[in-house]
């Protein structure tokens, strides 16, 4: 089945933060925070999904204050951090919210993101995932992590639904 085919199955969009929602780096300040950049367009775009009717959800291997505060600031209510199995996370999320697995798209770049990928309906990838995952997803950005690439993928599933033109309309409109 191809990507656009399985993108039309999707109710919930999960995310692996960093080296998806971010370009991967890491930086400390002084005092041992952390900080991260996220890109304006990605969050844009998680904003259509969810007037879109999609559910959200961040998966993340890393604890960090910086990916709450942007979850809240984004409004994304499934936000799971320290995850050590993201395959049993997204699949007892699932279950709350009364979904399959078809229905599941998750975006991932590393290693510890291959269980979920290789379950969803739509495993995604961002070009700068490693070679390993780009190989199982079925769908990979021209974007890279936290260049672009939640949005890319956004859009694409927006579109296979038929719902990107309704998600830009309000900001198409002319006076």
């Amino acid at each position: 089945m191809d990507a656009r085919t399985r993108a039309t199955r999707i109710k919930l969009v999960a995310f692996d933060i960093d080296g998806v929602m971010t370009d991967g780096g890491l930086h400390y300040t002084d005092d041992g925070g952390e900080l991260k950049t996220f890109n304006v367009q990605d969050g844009l775009g998680l904003k259509l999904m969810q007037r879109a009717g999609f559910a959200l959800a961040i998966v993340t291997g890393r604890n960090s204050g910086v990916v709450a505060a942007r979850a809240a600031d984004l409004g994304i209510e499934h936000v799971f951090q320290g995850v050590g199995d993201k395959k049993a996370t997204v699949a007892a999320l699932l279950d709350r919210l009364g979904l399959s697995w078809e229905e599941c798209a998750f975006m991932g770049d590393d290693l510890i993101d291959l269980t979920v990928m290789g379950r969803c309906g739509l495993a995604i990838a961002p070009a700068n995932a490693r070679t390993i995952v780009k190989e199982c997803a079925h769908l990979l950005t021209e974007a890279g992590g936290g260049r672009g690439a939640v949005r890319e993928a956004i859009e694409f599933i927006l579109a296979a639904q038929d719902k990107l033109a309704a998600a830009f309309a309000p900001y198409l409109e002319t006076q």
